[in-house]
């Protein structure tokens, strides 16, 4: 096997990612029961979401991924955090990885924050005294006071937020994977997690960001690739990558544009 060079934290090769969707119009039980009645298959079309990808990510580095939506973006993420299998090709991972892909996608609604917090490392790789020796920090960098003892069922969706930022950047992954978690919470918070962001590159780890807020690619990635229909349009530096994703959707450049594609 050919071994991954020590400075490269993510390799991904010949990536494909297809997956079948139903194409019925009416999907209800009744129509089911009719077509299994008649003998007849439910009609799918297959989608080709990732097409061939080769892509190095090295550590220390902060490597935002724009596109329209079906580019592939969340199906990348989702191989890369070990959620779902490729079709095809591989991808070598180098380190520990912790995801933010749909905040507190772990979390129970019914249990309390703290409890969530100890579910979140866990999930992180973290021992439960690792957890525990962690927590103080974890519940500080939040910033919900005594709520992480009420359930999450009883949080607003900017204290859910705050909690799955604070365990995902606090556990220290090797790797951290970011889809779209940077558009919740309020300005001072964000603030806070992109310096937090900005704190694990110069720490050497690698992180990936999926997002449609420009202005915050463009802020803190070094590196930036440009997905559309599941193939790279572009890598390279993000001024210049964002400028021509932009132009690409014939968007004015305004700073309000930056926020909204």
């Amino acid at each position: 096997p050919v071994v991954m060079p020590e400075e490269l934290a993510i390799r991904i090769e010949e990536l494909s990612i297809k997956y079948k969707i139903n194409v019925d119009t009416k999907r209800t039980l009744k129509n089911a029961v009719m077509r299994a009645s008649k003998g007849e298959k439910v009609r799918t079309r297959t989608i080709e979401a990732v097409k061939k990808l080769t892509i190095d990510v090295p550590h220390g580095s902060v490597l935002g991924i724009v596109g329209a939506n079906g580019a592939g973006k969340s199906s990348l993420m989702r191989v890369i955090s070990g959620i779902i299998p490729p079709t095809s090709g591989r991808v070598e991972i180098e380190g520990k990885v912790s995801t933010l892909l749909a905040l507190g996608v772990g979390f129970n609604p019914r249990l309390t924050g703290r409890e969530n917090v100890i579910l979140g490392g866990l999930a992180a790789g973290l021992s439960r005294g690792e957890i525990q020796a962690q927590f103080d920090e974890i519940a500080a960098f939040a910033e919900i006071g005594d709520a992480i003892d009420s359930p999450m069922k009883t949080y607003s969706s900017g204290m859910y937020s705050r909690v799955a930022f604070a365990v995902s950047v606090v556990v220290e992954p090797d790797i951290l994977i970011i889809d779209e978690a940077l558009s919740t919470g309020d300005a001072k918070f964000k603030k806070k997690c992109l310096e937090r962001i900005k704190s694990l590159r110069s720490h050497n780890r690698a992180i990936i960001i999926v997002s449609h807020a420009l202005a915050t690619v463009k802020d803190i990635c070094n590196d930036v690739v440009w997905l559309n229909q599941g193939e790279v349009m572009m890598r390279g530096e993000p001024e210049s990558v964002i400028a021509a994703y932009k132009e690409s959707l014939q968007v004015a450049a305004s700073p309000a544009a930056d926020e909204d594609v």
